[in-house]
C-alpha cells in the first residue's frame, strides 16, 4: 500500500467533461494502476467505494483559495476531494464515511493525496498547495521510505517541496506524539511545510501545536462563524493569536461566510482566511477572490468588535488582603483567646478550627466586653472559649468571585459584616476577611467592570471606547465622533427617582443603537447620562438627527401627565433655587475626525466633549463643531 509506487506509475491524464469532471485516460491501464487501487482490499472489496475506485469513476480534487487578509491576494489553495456529481458519493463526508465502513481509510487517503498533488503539478501552478493527510498516514510513509523517498515522491508529481503544505487532520487521536514530532521534522527537512487543521474543535491539542510547531494553524470554523456577534469567540481568537506569536505560527481562519466576520478577522490581524465568502472550491485554482470579499478587505473602515453585554466579574477574593491570623482550637481557653486578640489588634474575630477545618468564629468586641467584666478572668479565664463561638460562620473560598458575595452585604444577618468571614483554601483555614475589605473589593470590582461594560445599559465602557478610537486613528479612516448628553436630566431624576432616571438612560442606549449601522458605527456609554457615538457611516448626520428627534418624542412618556401638559416640571436647580425646567431632551456635539488630525483617544474625547458643551450651550439637538477652531 505504498504511495511511492503510485508516484512511479504512468501519469494520469485529467480530462474534464460534463459526465465526468475528472477521468483517467486509457494510458492508465491495469499494469500501471495506482497501488491503492491494486491492493487486495480494493480489488476484493464488495462495497460501493471499492467498486467506484476499481471502475476509475470520477473521484477528483477541487481547489479552494486561502487568502491573505491583508491585501486580498490569493496565498495558496487547499485540495479537497469530490466524488461523482449527482450521486450520494459527491461530498467528502460521504466518501470518508464509505472508506471507514469498507476499511479502506489508508488506501483511499493514498489515492486522494496523490490525485491532489499530481493534478496540481499537471496544471503547472506556482502557488502553494495545502493537502490533507492524517497523522497516521504521514507516520507510515516516513517509516517505510524516509526523507529521501518523500522528496522523490513530491518531485515526481511535479511540485516543489517548498510549495507543499501537509495539513495534518485530527480525525483520530495521535498515539505517539513524540514520534510524530520526529516525523514532522523529517518532513520539514525536505522543505515541506506543516499545518494543523481545525484547531479548537475539541480533537486538536495545544500540546500538538507546541510540540510540532507547524508553520500554519487553521482556526476551526466554530470560532469564526458569526464572530462579529460573539465577544467570547473574539476573545478566544485573540488568545490564539498570543499563542501563535509565541510559536511563530501563521493563523488561517476557516469558514468565513459573511462580510461582517471577514471584516472583524481582518482587523484582528489574522494573516490568512478561507471560506465560501472568499471563494468556493472549484476544478481550477482561482486567480482572484470574490469581488465582494475583495471590497471588504480593501475597505479602510474599521470593524466594530462585539463586546460582552454584561459587566465583567473578574474580581475574586484572592485580591482581598486576608489577615494571616492563627485560629484557636476547641481546647483554647478564654485567657489564651484574649492573648490572641491582644497580639492582633486589627482582628475583628477569631476562627475556631478543628485541625485545619474551621468550625466557628468568635467576635472580638463581644468577647472582650465579657472578658473585661469584674471577676470574669478569675472564674471563666481557664475555661473553654467555645461558649462565645458562633458555630455557623461564613466560610468563603479564596478563589470565590467577589461579585457573588453581594449576598453577605445585603443579608439580614449583619454578623458577617461585624465578625468578618473565614477564608479557606480547599476547605482549609488560611485567614480572616473583614466586612470593610469586602465592601471595598466589591466597589472596586464594580467600578473596574463599568470601565469595560456599563452595568446599566451593557454598552461598552471607557476602555473599549478608547480602544476603538485608537483603532480608528491607526487605520487612517475618517470618522465622526459624537458626544451625547441629556438636558434637564438632574431635575427629572430628583423629581421621579432613580428608577425612572435609569429608564431614561436605557432609552438613550436603545435608540442610539437603533439609529446606527452596527457593522461600522460604535455606541459607548461613558457613564451617567453621557454617551459616545463613533460613526463611519456616510449618512451619520441623518442617523444622529433621527435619534435626537425620536428621543425627544419618547422621553415625554416618562413624565407624568401634568408635566407633559405643562411642558416641564418645577424643581430646584443646582443652587437650590426653585425654577421651571422644560422636558428632558438630548444634545449631541459632533466633530469630523480626519486623518492625522489627532494621535490619541484622549484628544478625540476632549474635542468631542467640547462639541457637546457647545451643543448644550446653544440649545441645539445636533451641533457640528468647526474643525478649523480646534
Amino acid at each position: 500500500m505504498s504511495i511511492l509506487r503510485l508516484a512511479s506509475t504512468t501519469a494520469i491524464s485529467w480530462v474534464e467533461s460534463h459526465a465526468s469532471p475528472l477521468t483517467q485516460s486509457r494510458a492508465f491501464h491495469d499494469a500501471s494502476m495506482p497501488i491503492a487501487i491494486r491492493s487486495n482490499a480494493v480489488r476484493r472489496g464488495r462495497g460501493p467505494l471499492a467498486a467506484l475506485m476499481r471502475s476509475h469513476q470520477a473521484i477528483y480534487p477541487v481547489y479552494q483559495p486561502i487568502v491573505s487578509l491583508h491585501d486580498g491576494s490569493i496565498y495558496a489553495h487547499e485540495a479537497l476531494i469530490r466524488g461523482p456529481k449527482s450521486t450520494s458519493f459527491h461530498t467528502p463526508d460521504a466518501l470518508l464515511g464509505a472508506a471507514a465502513s469498507e476499511n479502506l481509510n489508508f488506501e483511499f487517503e493514498n489515492f486522494c493525496v496523490i490525485a491532489a498533488i499530481e493534478r496540481w503539478g499537471s496544471l503547472n501552478e506556482s502557488g502553494r498547495l495545502f493537502v490533507n493527510i492524517s497523522a497516521e498516514v504521514l507516520v507510515q510513509v516516513l517509516k517505510q521510505f524516509g526523507r529521501e523517498g518523500l522528496l522523490a515522491l513530491v518531485g515526481s508529481l511535479g511540485i516543489l517541496p517548498r510549495r507543499l503544505v501537509l495539513e495534518i487532520t485530527e480525525h483520530e487521536r495521535v498515539t505517539d506524539m513524540d514520534y510524530l514530532a520526529e516525523v514532522v521534522q523529517e518532513v520539514r527537512d525536505v522543505g515541506v511545510s506543516l499545518a494543523l487543521d481545525d484547531f479548537g474543535d475539541g480533537r486538536s491539542s495545544l500540546r500538538l501545536w507546541s510540540q510540532l510547531k507547524p508553520e500554519f494553524v487553521k482556526i476551526d470554523k466554530y470560532f469564526t462563524k458569526d464572530l462579529s456577534q460573539h465577544a467570547d469567540k473574539l476573545k478566544t481568537i485573540q488568545a490564539l493569536q498570543q499563542i501563535a506569536a509565541i510559536f511563530d505560527t501563521a493563523l488561517v481562519a476557516e469558514g468565513i461566510e459573511t462580510e461582517d466576520d471577514l471584516r472583524v478577522l481582518r482587523d484582528l490581524g489574522i494573516a490568512h482566511g478561507q471560506g465560501y465568502f472568499l471563494g468556493r472550491p472549484a476544478l481550477l485554482p482561482r486567480e482572484t477572490i470574490e469581488a465582494k470579499a475583495l471590497n471588504v478587505v480593501l475597505d479602510r473602515r474599521v470593524a466594530v468588535f462585539p463586546e460582552l453585554r454584561r459587566a465583567s466579574n473578574a474580581g475574586s477574593l484572592s485580591l482581598i488582603a486576608v489577615i494571616d491570623a492563627p485560629g484557636v482550637d476547641l481546647t483554647t481557653n478564654n485567657d489564651e483567646l484574649a492573648l490572641v486578640f491582644l497580639k492582633y489588634p486589627k482582628l475583628q474575630a477569631a476562627a475556631v478550627v478543628d485541625g485545619v477545618r474551621p468550625v466557628g468564629i468568635i467576635n472580638r468586641s463581644l468577647f472582650m466586653n465579657e472578658y473585661s467584666k469584674l471577676y470574669y478572668r478569675e472564674v471563666w479565664g481557664p475555661k473553654s472559649c467555645m461558649v462565645h463561638a458562633n458555630l455557623a460562620p461564613r466560610l468563603i473560598e479564596r478563589n470565590h468571585n467577589v461579585d457573588e458575595l453581594i449576598g453577605i452585604l445585603t443579608s439580614d444577618d449583619q454578623r458577617y459584616l461585624t465578625d468578618g468571614f473565614i477564608v479557606t483554601d480547599n476547605g482549609r483555614y488560611i485567614g480572616m476577611g473583614t466586612g470593610e475589605q469586602l465592601v471595598r473589593s466589591v466597589t472596586e470590582t464594580r467600578i473596574e467592570a463599568a470601565r469595560h461594560a456599563n452595568p446599566l445599559t451593557f454598552l461598552p465602557g471607557n476602555i473599549p471606547i478608547s480602544q476603538h478610537i485608537e483603532r480608528l486613528l491607526a487605520s487612517g479612516v475618517e470618522f465622526v465622533a459624537c458626544y451625547a448628553d441629556l438636558n434637564n436630566f438632574k431635575p427629572f431624576n430628583d423629581q421621579y427617582g432613580y428608577w425612572r432616571g435609569d429608564e431614561m438612560i436605557r432609552l438613550v442606549a436603545r435608540l442610539a443603537v437603533a439609529h446606527c449601522d452596527p457593522r461600522c458605527d460604535f455606541v459607548g456609554h461613558v457613564g451617567g447620562d453621557d454617551f459616545i457615538f463613533l460613526y463611519q457611516s456616510t449618512d451619520w448626520q441623518t442617523h444622529c438627527q433621527q435619534f435626537v428627534t425620536e428621543f425627544a418624542a419618547r422621553a415625554v412618556e416618562l413624565f407624568d401627565v401634568s408635566a407633559r401638559e405643562a411642558g416641564g416640571i418645577h424643581a430646584e436647580d443646582r443652587h437650590g433655587v426653585p425654577r421651571f425646567f422644560p422636558l428632558t431632551t438630548i444634545s449631541v456635539g459632533a466633530v469630523k475626525i480626519k486623518k492625522s488630525m489627532f494621535t490619541s483617544a484622549a484628544q478625540v474625547a476632549s474635542v468631542a466633549a467640547r462639541a457637546k458643551h457647545d451643543a448644550k450651550t446653544l440649545g441645539a439637538g445636533l451641533w457640528l463643531l468647526d474643525t478649523a477652531t480646534v
